[in-house]
């Protein structure tokens, strides 16, 4: 089989080479995202391996359909990016990784919140500059605040069991509960009042037409005033316009985000030697109280390893035509 890997570091065949020992496929990096102009490279591959910032929309699927691909195999666990309904029309496979390490994401979640609160990443800037003074460093205890958690699969559901570890009350909205989250304690409440009851509100749900701009004007509305907000899920939840708003209001505290709406051009390049064009991040990068990440969340040697494996797997098994539990399909 013959593999085009799109969006393709140096981290990314590291790991995916060491899993291809096992099945031998014809692998091609390519550094560039996966759109209806790159697409034309893939004449002559039997399937694309793509990544969260590839277009996969239906002018890119037909040039794939046209090169003669005929899987696509994503190497992260959402889809947003696909058009599902052109992808069965074409009778193009996809299917993704749809779990690789809820532990990865959740720990860093919690770490941002935990830098957040202390302010560990300006008191860190602060002593490399011989400046040891803890004026603008006050922090909480985060034992017996609450925290509310926005979906609780199996992501969400690491968040929260950390968050017991903390001893924090612990809310959750999700139209499907969780039992296991249930066990550990946690209230299942609607979003209003989550988003009214929270000192903290974690995001762990997938980004959909339901979910887009889950946090927008009106949910901050509904928040504490001085609400930490942690995303590391998908950028789309959050309306950023509203999201700036909300800080110079002073009704969102403090935001640590991983992942950032409009991040296709941003994150996972090297970007310092030019100006940013994107005034809505240079807008929140002067913020103070706001930490970003470039979408690291996921980014442990285990998680990396479980990525290339399933991957690989998915992909055995759509050639041999066996049935792939990974595989993506449209929910009627």
């Amino acid at each position: 089989m013959k593999i085009a890997v799109f969006s393709s570091k140096p981290y990314d065949s590291q790991f995916l080479d060491a899993a291809n020992t096992r099945y031998g496929y014809e692998l091609v990096y390519i550094e560039s995202h996966l759109n209806e102009i790159t697409a034309s490279l893939t004449k002559g591959f039997d399937a694309v391996c793509v990544f969260v910032n590839d277009d996969l929309g239906s002018e890119t699927l037909e040039v794939l359909h046209s090169a003669g691909v005929r899987w696509v195999a994503l190497r992260c666990a959402g889809f947003n990016n696909v058009d599902l309904e052109g992808a069965e029309r074409l009778g193009i496979g996809v299917v993704r990784v749809p779990e690789y390490s809820p532990y990865a994401v959740a720990e860093h979640a919690v770490a941002l919140m935990l830098s957040l609160n202390r302010k560990i990443h300006r008191a860190h800037n602060r002593i490399r500059e011989g400046n040891f003074s803890l004026n603008g460093l006050l922090g909480f205890d985060l034992h017996g605040k609450t925290v509310g958690v926005i979906g609780t699969g199996k992501i969400g559901q690491v968040f929260a069991q950390i968050m017991k570890g903390f001893g924090c009350p612990t809310l959750a909205f999700d139209p499907y509960p969780n039992d296991r989250c249930k066990e550990l304690g946690v209230k299942y409440v609607g979003l209003d009042e989550l988003l009214g009851e929270s000192d903290i509100i974690s995001l762990h749900c997938p980004l959909n037409k339901d979910t887009k701009h889950v946090v927008n004007a009106s949910a901050i509305s509904k928040m504490r005033d001085g609400v930490m907000l942690v995303n590391t899920s998908r950028g789309g939840l959050i309306d950023s316009l509203a999201l700036i708003n909300g800080l110079k209001s002073g009704r969102i505290g403090s935001v640590g985000l991983d992942v950032y709406e409009e991040e296709e051009d941003l994150f996972f390049e090297d970007l310092s030697n030019t100006v940013i064009q994107d005034d809505v991040f240079a807008r929140l990068m002067t913020f103070p109280n706001v930490l970003i990440s470039s979408h690291q969340a996921f980014f442990t040697s285990n998680a990396m390893e479980k990525i290339a494996n399933v991957t690989f797997a998915n992909l055995e098994q759509l050639a041999k035509g066996m049935d792939c539990p990974n595989k993506v399909t449209i929910q009627r």
